[in-house]
């Protein structure tokens, strides 16, 4: 009996076609992998697609630009700030809230949204002014504000502290610094900034 030496492969199953949510996570994802990789200007809707392991026309039929698709990206996968943290002093809450927010602004989605804000110009980083704001300023600011109203009430903040200017002055130099020197804000930076800039805001005479 003559056996062949030769092996008859299995035919490969063919790879499952993704639709629907499945689809649009997969390009979404690929869309901040790019954007936290090459940035805004290296980004490509090619490159999305390649990413995702799809065709072009898939990404196109969903979104019909580049910032359509960003945009959704962003909103899609930066981290929800929703509870400000309650440690029993003004100066413990800030600095975990800080840390939450210095986590969130390194992570990949965080990587994405600086690189828009770095490299867009002034009529593209207006299209997504409402994603910045709605996704990170405002939860933000809100937070601080609950943490701002908790010392009031203890009696360690003084009353007038709650307004608009003291309540953005954490994501203003968070960002700024960021930005302007590249501050990766560590835990150090972090201390120094409530400690040397927020508690002289905030705390009573007599606190």
């Amino acid at each position: 009996m003559v056996t062949s030496r030769w092996t008859a492969v299995p035919p490969r199953a063919a790879s499952p076609r993704r639709r629907g949510a499945v689809l649009e996570r997969a390009i979404l994802d690929a869309a901040l992998e790019q954007l936290s990789t090459v940035g805004w200007n290296g980004l490509t809707m090619e490159g999305v697609a390649a990413g995702a392991q799809t065709g072009k026309a898939a990404v196109y039929r969903r979104w019909p630009s580049k910032e359509d698709l960003v945009a959704d990206a962003l909103q899609a996968g930066l981290p929800r700030l929703e509870e400000a943290p309650d440690l029993g002093s003004v100066r413990e809450d800030l600095l975990a809230l800080c840390r939450q927010a210095r986590d969130a602004m390194f992570s990949r989605p965080g990587f994405a949204l600086r690189s828009v804000i770095h490299e867009c110009d002034p009529t593209q980083v207006e299209r997504f002014h409402g994603v910045i704001f709605d996704g990170v300023v405002g939860p933000t600011t809100k937070l601080i504000g609950e943490i701002v109203t908790r010392g009031i009430e203890r009696g360690e903040v003084r009353a007038d502290a709650a307004n608009d200017y003291v309540l953005d002055a954490i994501p203003a130099m968070m960002m700024y610094r960021n930005k302007i020197s590249g501050s990766e804000w560590n835990d150090q930076e972090v201390e120094r900034m409530i400690d040397h800039y927020m508690l002289p805001l905030l705390l009573s005479r007599g606190a």
